[in-house]
Protein backbone atom coordinates (compact mmCIF):
# COMPACT_ATOMS: atom_id res chain seq x y z
CA UNK A 1 0.00 0.00 0.00
CA UNK A 2 2.34 2.77 -1.04
CA UNK A 3 1.93 6.22 0.54
CA UNK A 4 2.86 9.52 -0.33
CA UNK A 5 5.38 11.91 1.09
CA UNK A 6 2.72 13.99 3.32
CA UNK A 7 2.24 17.40 5.08
CA UNK A 8 3.07 15.73 8.29
CA UNK A 9 6.38 14.80 6.99
CA UNK A 10 7.00 18.21 5.41
CA UNK A 11 6.30 19.28 8.52
CA UNK A 12 8.67 16.69 10.75
CA UNK A 13 11.60 18.26 8.12
CA UNK A 14 11.28 21.71 8.79
CA UNK A 15 11.57 21.14 12.57
CA UNK A 16 14.58 19.23 11.62
CA UNK A 17 15.93 21.90 9.43
CA UNK A 18 15.16 24.88 12.09
CA UNK A 19 16.36 22.73 14.97
CA UNK A 20 19.87 21.69 13.69
CA UNK A 21 20.46 25.05 11.98
CA UNK A 22 20.06 26.76 15.51
CA UNK A 23 22.98 25.40 16.49
CA UNK A 24 25.48 26.82 14.03
CA UNK A 25 24.38 30.50 15.28
CA UNK A 26 23.96 29.21 18.86
CA UNK A 27 28.09 28.78 18.64
CA UNK A 28 29.19 31.50 16.01
CA UNK A 29 29.98 33.98 18.30
CA UNK A 30 32.90 31.50 19.98
CA UNK A 31 34.00 31.58 16.99
CA UNK A 32 37.04 34.12 17.38
CA UNK A 33 40.17 32.07 16.48
CA UNK A 34 41.34 29.24 14.43
CA UNK A 35 41.98 27.96 17.23
CA UNK A 36 38.16 28.11 18.57
CA UNK A 37 36.75 27.74 15.02
CA UNK A 38 38.53 24.64 14.17
CA UNK A 39 38.99 22.62 17.11
CA UNK A 40 37.24 24.10 20.09
CA UNK A 41 40.06 24.67 21.91
CA UNK A 42 40.52 21.39 22.73
CA UNK A 43 38.10 20.67 25.05
CA UNK A 44 35.67 17.98 23.79
CA UNK A 45 34.91 15.02 25.99
CA UNK A 46 35.02 11.31 24.84
CA UNK A 47 31.37 10.55 24.32
CA UNK A 48 30.97 13.34 22.37
CA UNK A 49 33.46 13.39 20.21
CA UNK A 50 33.24 9.64 19.44
CA UNK A 51 29.86 9.79 18.92
CA UNK A 52 30.77 13.20 16.37
CA UNK A 53 33.52 10.62 15.07
CA UNK A 54 30.99 8.15 13.94
CA UNK A 55 28.59 10.86 12.63
CA UNK A 56 31.35 11.54 10.32
CA UNK A 57 31.98 8.34 9.15
CA UNK A 58 28.85 7.18 8.36
CA UNK A 59 27.30 9.47 6.11
CA UNK A 60 24.79 9.28 2.97
CA UNK A 61 27.07 6.53 1.34
CA UNK A 62 26.60 4.24 3.97
CA UNK A 63 22.94 5.05 4.12
CA UNK A 64 21.69 4.81 0.55
CA UNK A 65 24.84 3.38 -1.01
CA UNK A 66 26.04 0.25 1.23
CA UNK A 67 22.22 -0.90 0.81
CA UNK A 68 22.14 -0.15 -2.62
CA UNK A 69 24.97 -1.89 -2.83
CA UNK A 70 23.76 -5.24 -1.19
CA UNK A 71 20.49 -4.76 -3.02
CA UNK A 72 21.89 -5.08 -6.28
CA UNK A 73 25.12 -7.12 -5.87
CA UNK A 74 26.34 -8.81 -2.68
CA UNK A 75 28.62 -8.18 0.33
CA UNK A 76 32.24 -8.62 -1.61
CA UNK A 77 33.05 -4.65 -1.12
CA UNK A 78 31.51 -4.32 2.49
CA UNK A 79 34.48 -7.05 3.91
CA UNK A 80 36.93 -4.07 3.81
CA UNK A 81 35.17 -2.76 6.66
CA UNK A 82 36.03 -5.71 9.09
CA UNK A 83 39.25 -4.43 9.04
CA UNK A 84 38.98 -1.44 10.48
CA UNK A 85 39.76 -2.28 14.07
CA UNK A 86 43.11 -3.30 13.42
CA UNK A 87 43.52 -0.23 11.45
CA UNK A 88 42.45 2.27 14.29
CA UNK A 89 44.60 -0.08 16.59
CA UNK A 90 47.56 1.04 14.08
CA UNK A 91 46.94 4.28 13.36
CA UNK A 92 46.40 4.79 17.58
CA UNK A 93 50.30 3.41 17.90
CA UNK A 94 52.10 4.82 16.00
CA UNK A 95 50.77 7.98 14.14
CA UNK A 96 47.84 9.78 16.50
CA UNK A 97 49.93 10.52 19.36
CA UNK A 98 51.96 12.74 17.20
CA UNK A 99 49.23 15.49 16.25
CA UNK A 100 48.28 15.80 20.13
CA UNK A 101 51.73 16.15 21.61
CA UNK A 102 52.86 18.43 18.72
CA UNK A 103 49.30 20.82 18.91
CA UNK A 104 48.28 20.16 15.47
CA UNK A 105 45.10 21.19 13.48
CA UNK A 106 46.12 20.15 10.46
CA UNK A 107 47.65 16.64 9.75
CA UNK A 108 49.65 17.94 7.37
CA UNK A 109 51.99 20.40 9.31
CA UNK A 110 54.17 17.39 9.96
CA UNK A 111 55.40 17.08 6.81
CA UNK A 112 57.15 20.56 6.26
CA UNK A 113 59.03 19.57 8.89
CA UNK A 114 59.77 16.22 7.87
CA UNK A 115 60.05 16.41 3.86
CA UNK A 116 59.51 19.82 3.39
CA UNK A 117 57.15 22.65 2.27
CA UNK A 118 56.10 21.05 -1.21
CA UNK A 119 55.44 17.47 -0.01
CA UNK A 120 53.13 19.59 2.74
CA UNK A 121 51.45 21.71 -0.07
CA UNK A 122 50.58 19.10 -2.56
CA UNK A 123 49.16 16.21 0.00
CA UNK A 124 47.39 19.66 1.24
CA UNK A 125 46.14 19.66 -1.87
CA UNK A 126 45.33 15.94 -3.07
CA UNK A 127 43.28 15.44 0.44
CA UNK A 128 41.16 18.29 -0.65
CA UNK A 129 40.62 17.04 -3.95
CA UNK A 130 39.70 13.72 -2.68
CA UNK A 131 37.19 15.25 -0.01
CA UNK A 132 35.43 17.10 -2.55
CA UNK A 133 34.78 14.00 -4.30
CA UNK A 134 33.43 12.12 -1.35
CA UNK A 135 30.88 15.16 -0.26
CA UNK A 136 29.96 15.43 -3.84
CA UNK A 137 28.96 11.85 -3.77
CA UNK A 138 27.13 12.42 -0.73
CA UNK A 139 24.86 15.55 -2.18
CA UNK A 140 24.60 13.19 -5.13
CA UNK A 141 22.90 10.65 -2.60
CA UNK A 142 20.55 13.35 -0.65
CA UNK A 143 19.23 14.74 -4.16
CA UNK A 144 18.26 11.15 -4.96
CA UNK A 145 15.95 11.43 -1.75
CA UNK A 146 14.61 14.83 -2.56
CA UNK A 147 14.19 14.42 -6.01
CA UNK A 148 11.86 11.34 -5.44
CA UNK A 149 10.37 12.82 -2.88
CA UNK A 150 9.31 16.37 -4.50
CA UNK A 151 9.57 15.10 -8.12
CA UNK A 152 11.90 18.09 -9.23
CA UNK A 153 15.02 17.73 -11.61
CA UNK A 154 17.93 16.19 -10.14
CA UNK A 155 19.93 19.45 -10.51
CA UNK A 156 17.14 21.41 -8.23
CA UNK A 157 18.07 19.28 -5.37
CA UNK A 158 21.53 19.00 -5.87
CA UNK A 159 20.53 23.10 -5.59
CA UNK A 160 17.90 22.78 -2.81
CA UNK A 161 20.49 19.86 -0.57
CA UNK A 162 23.54 21.89 -0.90
CA UNK A 163 22.49 25.36 -0.18
CA UNK A 164 21.11 23.98 3.01
CA UNK A 165 24.37 22.57 3.98
CA UNK A 166 26.13 25.15 2.89
CA UNK A 167 24.37 27.79 5.64
CA UNK A 168 24.56 24.90 8.12
CA UNK A 169 28.64 24.90 7.39
CA UNK A 170 29.50 28.12 7.05
CA UNK A 171 27.68 29.13 10.29
CA UNK A 172 28.92 26.62 12.77
CA UNK A 173 32.05 26.07 13.86
CA UNK A 174 33.49 22.91 15.51
CA UNK A 175 31.38 23.07 18.58
CA UNK A 176 28.78 23.90 16.59
CA UNK A 177 29.11 20.76 14.32
CA UNK A 178 30.38 18.64 16.78
CA UNK A 179 26.86 19.00 19.03
CA UNK A 180 25.01 18.90 15.78
CA UNK A 181 26.45 15.55 14.84
CA UNK A 182 25.70 14.57 18.55
CA UNK A 183 21.58 14.77 17.61
CA UNK A 184 22.13 13.75 13.99
CA UNK A 185 23.70 10.23 15.10
CA UNK A 186 20.53 9.57 17.12
CA UNK A 187 17.88 10.62 14.64
CA UNK A 188 19.88 8.23 12.63
CA UNK A 189 19.62 5.33 14.52
CA UNK A 190 16.00 5.89 14.75
CA UNK A 191 14.93 6.27 11.49
CA UNK A 192 17.17 3.10 10.59
CA UNK A 193 15.57 1.26 13.09
CA UNK A 194 12.22 2.74 11.84
CA UNK A 195 12.95 1.94 8.19
CA UNK A 196 14.30 -1.71 8.78
CA UNK A 197 11.42 -2.19 11.39
CA UNK A 198 8.68 -1.41 8.25
CA UNK A 199 10.92 -3.34 5.85
CA UNK A 200 10.63 -6.68 7.79
CA UNK A 201 7.26 -6.48 8.59
CA UNK A 202 6.20 -6.53 5.32
CA UNK A 203 8.21 -9.40 4.18
CA UNK A 204 6.29 -12.90 5.03
CA UNK A 205 8.85 -15.20 6.75
CA UNK A 206 10.40 -11.71 8.42
CA UNK A 207 14.20 -11.81 9.28
CA UNK A 208 14.64 -15.91 8.91
CA UNK A 209 12.99 -15.25 5.61
CA UNK A 210 16.00 -12.69 4.49
CA UNK A 211 18.43 -14.89 5.55
CA UNK A 212 16.94 -18.01 3.56
CA UNK A 213 16.13 -16.30 0.45
CA UNK A 214 18.86 -13.84 0.63
CA UNK A 215 21.08 -17.39 0.70
CA UNK A 216 19.17 -18.87 -2.13
CA UNK A 217 19.37 -15.60 -4.50
CA UNK A 218 23.38 -15.62 -3.49
CA UNK A 219 22.73 -11.78 -2.20
CA UNK A 220 25.35 -13.02 0.99
CA UNK A 221 27.74 -14.19 -1.69
CA UNK A 222 31.44 -12.28 -1.18
CA UNK A 223 31.03 -11.86 -4.81
CA UNK A 224 30.06 -9.46 -7.15
CA UNK A 225 27.47 -8.77 -10.26
CA UNK A 226 28.50 -9.47 -13.63
CA UNK A 227 26.88 -6.59 -15.63
CA UNK A 228 26.89 -9.05 -18.99
CA UNK A 229 24.81 -11.56 -17.77
CA UNK A 230 23.21 -9.88 -14.57
CA UNK A 231 24.16 -12.83 -11.78
CA UNK A 232 26.10 -12.66 -9.36
CA UNK A 233 29.13 -14.65 -9.31
CA UNK A 234 32.02 -15.53 -6.60
CA UNK A 235 35.50 -13.77 -7.06
CA UNK A 236 38.82 -15.71 -5.87
CA UNK A 237 40.29 -15.42 -2.64
CA UNK A 238 43.65 -13.90 -4.30
CA UNK A 239 44.36 -12.10 -7.21
CA UNK A 240 45.68 -8.68 -8.64
CA UNK A 241 44.38 -8.13 -11.73
CA UNK A 242 40.40 -9.16 -10.69
CA UNK A 243 38.20 -8.72 -7.85
CA UNK A 244 39.58 -11.20 -4.76
CA UNK A 245 38.54 -11.82 -1.25
CA UNK A 246 41.91 -11.16 0.48
CA UNK A 247 42.96 -7.90 -1.82
CA UNK A 248 40.27 -6.80 -0.44
CA UNK A 249 40.98 -7.08 2.98
CA UNK A 250 44.08 -5.67 2.30
CA UNK A 251 42.97 -2.79 0.72
CA UNK A 252 40.54 -2.45 3.15
CA UNK A 253 42.92 -2.02 6.07
CA UNK A 254 45.74 0.26 3.83
CA UNK A 255 42.42 2.62 3.27
CA UNK A 256 41.71 2.38 7.54
CA UNK A 257 45.31 3.04 8.10
CA UNK A 258 45.71 6.22 6.35
CA UNK A 259 42.38 7.33 7.76
CA UNK A 260 43.57 6.89 10.95
CA UNK A 261 46.87 8.99 9.99
CA UNK A 262 46.45 11.01 7.41
CA UNK A 263 42.91 11.84 7.18
CA UNK A 264 42.25 15.60 8.35
CA UNK A 265 38.50 14.47 9.23
CA UNK A 266 40.14 11.61 11.75
CA UNK A 267 43.04 13.89 13.07
CA UNK A 268 40.96 17.38 13.24
CA UNK A 269 38.72 15.20 15.88
CA UNK A 270 41.38 13.74 17.55
CA UNK A 271 43.26 16.60 18.60
CA UNK A 272 40.11 18.15 19.69
CA UNK A 273 39.62 15.99 22.40
CA UNK A 274 40.40 17.68 26.27
CA UNK A 275 42.86 15.23 26.92
CA UNK A 276 44.49 12.05 25.50
CA UNK A 277 43.26 9.65 27.41
CA UNK A 278 39.82 10.76 26.11
CA UNK A 279 41.24 11.21 22.67
CA UNK A 280 41.91 7.72 22.82
CA UNK A 281 38.72 6.49 23.90
CA UNK A 282 36.73 8.67 21.34
CA UNK A 283 38.40 6.60 18.36
CA UNK A 284 37.47 3.31 20.07
CA UNK A 285 33.63 4.70 20.39
CA UNK A 286 33.66 5.61 16.67
CA UNK A 287 35.00 1.68 15.69
CA UNK A 288 32.61 0.27 18.03
CA UNK A 289 29.66 1.86 16.85
CA UNK A 290 30.80 1.87 12.96
CA UNK A 291 31.48 -1.77 12.70
CA UNK A 292 27.93 -3.10 12.96
CA UNK A 293 26.40 0.22 11.31
CA UNK A 294 27.83 -0.91 8.17
CA UNK A 295 27.10 -4.24 8.70
CA UNK A 296 23.36 -3.26 9.44
CA UNK A 297 23.19 -1.10 6.38
CA UNK A 298 23.98 -4.13 4.37
CA UNK A 299 21.46 -6.38 5.36
CA UNK A 300 18.99 -3.36 4.80
CA UNK A 301 19.65 -3.66 1.14
CA UNK A 302 19.50 -7.58 1.46
CA UNK A 303 15.74 -7.29 3.18
CA UNK A 304 14.94 -5.06 0.60
CA UNK A 305 15.65 -7.44 -2.12
CA UNK A 306 13.54 -9.94 -0.35
CA UNK A 307 10.69 -7.76 0.61
CA UNK A 308 10.40 -6.66 -3.08
CA UNK A 309 11.40 -10.37 -4.35
CA UNK A 310 7.86 -11.17 -2.83
CA UNK A 311 5.79 -7.93 -3.68
CA UNK A 312 7.43 -7.44 -7.33
CA UNK A 313 7.00 -3.41 -8.25
CA UNK A 314 8.20 -2.70 -11.66
CA UNK A 315 10.00 0.25 -10.81
CA UNK A 316 11.71 -2.06 -8.54
CA UNK A 317 12.76 -4.32 -10.76
CA UNK A 318 13.92 -1.69 -12.86
CA UNK A 319 16.28 0.17 -9.81
CA UNK A 320 17.43 -3.67 -9.66
CA UNK A 321 18.34 -4.22 -13.57
CA UNK A 322 19.52 -0.47 -14.26
CA UNK A 323 17.01 -0.24 -17.07
CA UNK A 324 15.98 3.01 -18.46
CA UNK A 325 18.96 4.16 -16.59
CA UNK A 326 16.87 3.38 -13.36
CA UNK A 327 20.58 3.64 -10.57
CA UNK A 328 20.66 1.39 -7.73
CA UNK A 329 21.18 4.04 -5.48
CA UNK A 330 17.37 4.81 -5.81
CA UNK A 331 15.91 2.03 -4.07
CA UNK A 332 16.10 3.12 -0.06
CA UNK A 333 14.52 6.37 -1.11
CA UNK A 334 12.19 4.62 -3.28
CA UNK A 335 10.59 2.49 -0.90
CA UNK A 336 11.01 5.25 1.75
CA UNK A 337 8.37 7.54 -0.35
CA UNK A 338 5.91 4.59 -1.93
CA UNK A 339 6.03 1.82 1.13
CA UNK A 340 6.57 4.03 4.72
CA UNK A 341 3.54 5.45 5.86
CA UNK A 342 2.98 9.22 6.69
CA UNK A 343 4.79 10.47 9.82
CA UNK A 344 7.08 7.73 9.81
CA UNK A 345 8.42 8.37 6.26
CA UNK A 346 9.62 11.97 7.50
CA UNK A 347 11.39 10.82 10.20
CA UNK A 348 13.32 8.22 8.30
CA UNK A 349 13.86 10.58 5.60
CA UNK A 350 15.09 13.07 8.04
CA UNK A 351 17.55 10.33 9.45
CA UNK A 352 19.56 10.05 6.06
CA UNK A 353 19.65 13.77 5.83
CA UNK A 354 21.25 14.05 9.16
CA UNK A 355 23.84 11.86 8.10
CA UNK A 356 24.27 13.59 4.93
CA UNK A 357 24.43 16.79 7.17
CA UNK A 358 26.83 15.58 9.96
CA UNK A 359 29.50 13.87 7.37
CA UNK A 360 29.06 16.98 5.19
CA UNK A 361 29.84 19.53 7.34
CA UNK A 362 32.69 17.74 9.19
CA UNK A 363 34.54 17.22 6.11
CA UNK A 364 33.84 20.60 4.59
CA UNK A 365 35.14 21.74 8.38
CA UNK A 366 38.58 19.85 7.07
CA UNK A 367 39.04 21.10 3.90
CA UNK A 368 38.53 24.80 5.02
CA UNK A 369 40.90 23.70 7.95
CA UNK A 370 43.44 22.44 5.78
CA UNK A 371 43.16 25.09 3.11
CA UNK A 372 43.76 28.04 5.87
CA UNK A 373 46.26 26.36 7.98
CA UNK A 374 48.60 24.63 4.87
CA UNK A 375 48.25 26.96 2.32
CA UNK A 376 46.33 30.06 2.61
CA UNK A 377 48.84 31.20 6.35
CA UNK A 378 51.65 29.22 4.96
CA UNK A 379 52.03 30.83 1.75
CA UNK A 380 49.33 34.01 1.10
CA UNK A 381 48.71 35.80 4.52
CA UNK A 382 51.11 34.69 6.87
CA UNK A 383 50.36 37.79 9.33
CA UNK A 384 47.10 38.37 9.06
CA UNK A 385 44.95 39.17 12.30
CA UNK A 386 43.05 35.87 13.58
CA UNK A 387 39.59 37.63 13.01
CA UNK A 388 41.08 37.35 8.77
CA UNK A 389 41.56 33.88 9.16
CA UNK A 390 38.13 32.85 10.39
CA UNK A 391 36.35 35.44 7.82
CA UNK A 392 38.74 33.38 5.11
CA UNK A 393 37.71 30.21 6.74
CA UNK A 394 34.08 30.96 6.22
CA UNK A 395 34.46 32.26 2.54
CA UNK A 396 36.86 28.55 2.14
CA UNK A 397 33.37 26.39 3.35
CA UNK A 398 31.49 29.02 1.25
CA UNK A 399 33.75 27.51 -1.78
CA UNK A 400 33.77 24.11 -1.18
CA UNK A 401 29.97 23.57 -0.59
CA UNK A 402 29.88 25.18 -4.28
CA UNK A 403 32.09 22.72 -5.61
CA UNK A 404 30.30 19.66 -3.50
CA UNK A 405 27.28 21.09 -5.91
CA UNK A 406 29.41 20.73 -9.21
CA UNK A 407 31.08 17.79 -8.32
CA UNK A 408 27.36 16.24 -7.26
CA UNK A 409 25.63 16.97 -11.13
CA UNK A 410 28.36 15.45 -12.70
CA UNK A 411 27.66 11.60 -10.98
CA UNK A 412 24.50 12.18 -12.86
CA UNK A 413 26.15 11.82 -16.15
CA UNK A 414 28.22 8.41 -15.08
CA UNK A 415 27.39 5.30 -15.08
CA UNK A 416 28.29 1.71 -13.29
CA UNK A 417 27.05 -1.30 -11.59
CA UNK A 418 26.57 0.67 -8.28
CA UNK A 419 27.95 4.01 -7.01
CA UNK A 420 30.12 1.73 -4.31
CA UNK A 421 32.23 0.04 -7.33
CA UNK A 422 32.27 3.76 -8.80
CA UNK A 423 33.65 5.52 -5.33
CA UNK A 424 36.28 2.46 -4.87
CA UNK A 425 37.71 3.01 -8.27
CA UNK A 426 37.60 6.28 -8.64
CA UNK A 427 39.49 6.43 -4.36
CA UNK A 428 41.72 3.97 -5.62
CA UNK A 429 43.27 6.21 -8.67
CA UNK A 430 43.08 9.43 -6.76
CA UNK A 431 45.25 8.10 -3.26
CA UNK A 432 48.46 9.82 -4.54
CA UNK A 433 50.40 7.84 -2.61
CA UNK A 434 49.79 9.64 0.55
CA UNK A 435 49.72 6.62 3.10
CA UNK A 436 53.15 5.72 2.27
CA UNK A 437 54.33 9.47 2.36
CA UNK A 438 52.94 9.15 5.94
CA UNK A 439 54.30 5.64 6.94
CA UNK A 440 57.85 6.49 5.24
CA UNK A 441 57.96 9.60 7.69
CA UNK A 442 56.55 8.34 11.21
CA UNK A 443 57.85 5.25 10.75
CA UNK A 444 61.69 5.52 9.27
CA UNK A 445 64.52 7.77 8.94
CA UNK A 446 65.03 7.67 5.16
CA UNK A 447 63.70 10.29 3.01
CA UNK A 448 63.91 13.51 2.10
CA UNK A 449 61.95 16.30 -0.39
CA UNK A 450 63.56 15.54 -3.59
CA UNK A 451 63.16 11.29 -3.02
CA UNK A 452 59.78 11.58 -2.03
CA UNK A 453 58.61 14.01 -4.66
CA UNK A 454 60.05 11.31 -7.69
CA UNK A 455 57.84 8.72 -5.19
CA UNK A 456 55.11 10.78 -5.71
CA UNK A 457 55.83 11.36 -9.25
CA UNK A 458 56.02 7.47 -9.93
CA UNK A 459 52.66 7.19 -8.16
CA UNK A 460 50.79 9.95 -10.48
CA UNK A 461 51.77 8.35 -13.33
CA UNK A 462 50.92 5.29 -12.44
CA UNK A 463 47.33 6.16 -11.61
CA UNK A 464 46.67 8.59 -14.28
CA UNK A 465 47.77 5.29 -16.68
CA UNK A 466 45.29 2.94 -15.10
CA UNK A 467 42.65 5.64 -14.97
CA UNK A 468 42.99 6.31 -18.84
CA UNK A 469 42.57 2.32 -19.34
CA UNK A 470 39.54 2.11 -17.09
CA UNK A 471 37.29 5.23 -17.87
CA UNK A 472 38.47 5.40 -21.70
CA UNK A 473 37.50 2.06 -22.46
CA UNK A 474 40.69 0.97 -23.98
CA UNK A 475 40.58 -2.29 -25.18
CA UNK A 476 43.87 -5.07 -25.31
CA UNK A 477 43.06 -4.99 -29.02
CA UNK A 478 43.66 -1.41 -29.70
CA UNK A 479 46.62 -1.53 -27.21
CA UNK A 480 48.11 -4.75 -29.39
CA UNK A 481 47.61 -2.67 -32.47
CA UNK A 482 49.42 0.24 -31.34
CA UNK A 483 52.21 -1.13 -29.38
CA UNK A 484 52.93 -4.14 -32.00
CA UNK A 485 52.61 -6.92 -29.78
CA UNK A 486 50.65 -10.00 -28.56
CA UNK A 487 46.70 -9.30 -27.26
CA UNK A 488 47.74 -10.86 -24.07
CA UNK A 489 50.92 -8.94 -23.47
CA UNK A 490 48.74 -5.72 -24.01
CA UNK A 491 46.16 -6.83 -21.31
CA UNK A 492 48.81 -7.38 -18.92
CA UNK A 493 50.36 -3.93 -20.08
CA UNK A 494 46.79 -2.51 -19.48
CA UNK A 495 46.08 -3.79 -16.59
CA UNK A 496 48.80 -4.90 -14.19
CA UNK A 497 46.79 -4.77 -11.30
CA UNK A 498 42.84 -4.18 -10.66
CA UNK A 499 41.59 -0.69 -10.58
CA UNK A 500 40.41 -1.71 -7.06
CA UNK A 501 44.18 -2.02 -5.98
CA UNK A 502 45.59 0.72 -7.39
CA UNK A 503 45.96 2.64 -4.50
CA UNK A 504 47.19 0.06 -2.76
CA UNK A 505 50.09 -0.52 -4.66
CA UNK A 506 50.47 3.44 -5.33
CA UNK A 507 51.60 3.67 -1.51
CA UNK A 508 53.96 0.93 -1.97
CA UNK A 509 55.56 2.58 -5.22
CA UNK A 510 55.70 6.11 -3.38
CA UNK A 511 57.52 4.68 0.03
CA UNK A 512 59.39 1.97 -1.99
CA UNK A 513 61.03 4.42 -4.63
CA UNK A 514 61.72 7.41 -2.20
CA UNK A 515 62.96 4.57 0.66
CA UNK A 516 65.24 3.49 -2.00
CA UNK A 517 66.42 6.77 -3.69
CA UNK A 518 66.94 8.24 -0.05
CA UNK A 519 69.14 4.87 0.90
CA UNK A 520 71.63 4.98 -2.14
CA UNK A 521 72.03 8.50 -2.59
CA UNK A 522 70.68 10.85 0.40
CA UNK A 523 72.88 11.29 4.01
CA UNK A 524 70.86 10.91 6.84
CA UNK A 525 69.47 13.72 8.68
CA UNK A 526 68.56 14.44 12.48
CA UNK A 527 65.19 13.84 12.90
CA UNK A 528 64.73 14.14 16.60
CA UNK A 529 60.90 14.25 17.31
CA UNK A 530 59.63 13.56 13.78
CA UNK A 531 59.84 9.38 13.60
CA UNK A 532 58.00 6.68 15.81
CA UNK A 533 61.70 5.59 16.59
CA UNK A 534 63.13 9.14 17.61
CA UNK A 535 59.84 10.25 19.70
CA UNK A 536 60.77 7.13 21.40
CA UNK A 537 64.57 7.55 21.86
CA UNK A 538 64.12 11.36 22.86
CA UNK A 539 61.99 10.16 25.83
CA UNK A 540 59.13 12.91 24.75
CA UNK A 541 55.98 11.98 26.15
CA UNK A 542 52.54 12.90 25.64
CA UNK A 543 50.96 16.02 26.34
Amino acid sequence: MPTQFGGLDWVILAVYFVGVSAIGPFFAKRNKSTESFFVANRQFPAWLLGLAMFATMISSVTVVAYPADAYKSAYLRWIGTLMLPLGVYIGWKFFLPFYRRNRCTSAFEYLESRFGVGIRTYVSATFTIAQLLRIATILYLVSLVFQQMTGASAYACILMGGLAITVYAVLGGARGIVWAQFFQVFLLWFGSIVLFITVIKGIDGGIPAVFRLGWEHDKFMLGDLNAATGAIEPVAWFSLRDKAILMMLITGLAGWIFEYSANQDVVQKYVSAKDPKAAFKSIWICCLCSVPTWAFFMFLGTSLYVFFLQHPDPQAHAILTGAEGAKAESILPYFCVKMVPTGLAGIVIAGILAAAMASSSATISSISAVFITDIYRRHLAKSASERHYVTAARATTAAACLLMMGGAALFYSLSDLTLQDLLMKITSVSSGGILGVYVLGFLTTRGSSRSVAIGIGATILFSAWIAAVEFLGISPEQAARALGCSVRTADILLKPVHIYYVGFFCQILTFVVAYVLSSLFEPRRDLTGLTFWTQIASGREEE
